[in-house]
């Protein structure tokens, strides 16, 4: 499924919402952010929920979030599955 489909899904902003509520979300994202992308730039959600042991849910919304900020002319609607 691609990120488009995602985020154009009317319950994308209570995930997002209840992802932020999560209290290891930040660490999890800053960890994802140092760590995991710089080894594996194109990890998907669900490598990324199996590596940190998290739910997909929370994956699809650190990656979405990450991937968002890249600097312009890198690939940000990438496929995230």
């Amino acid at each position: 499924m691609s990120l488009e489909e995602y985020v154009s899904n009317p319950l994308w902003t209570l995930l997002v919402e209840t992802v932020h509520a999560m209290i290891m979300y930040p660490h999890h994202k800053a960890y994802a952010r140092d760590v995991i992308l710089h080894e594996q730039p194109d990890v998907t959600a669900q490598e990324l929920a199996i590596k940190l042991g998290i739910p997909l849910g929370e994956a699809l919304v650190i990656l979405y979030e990450l991937r968002k900020t890249k600097p312009e002319g890198e690939n940000a609607s990438e496929t995230l599955c």
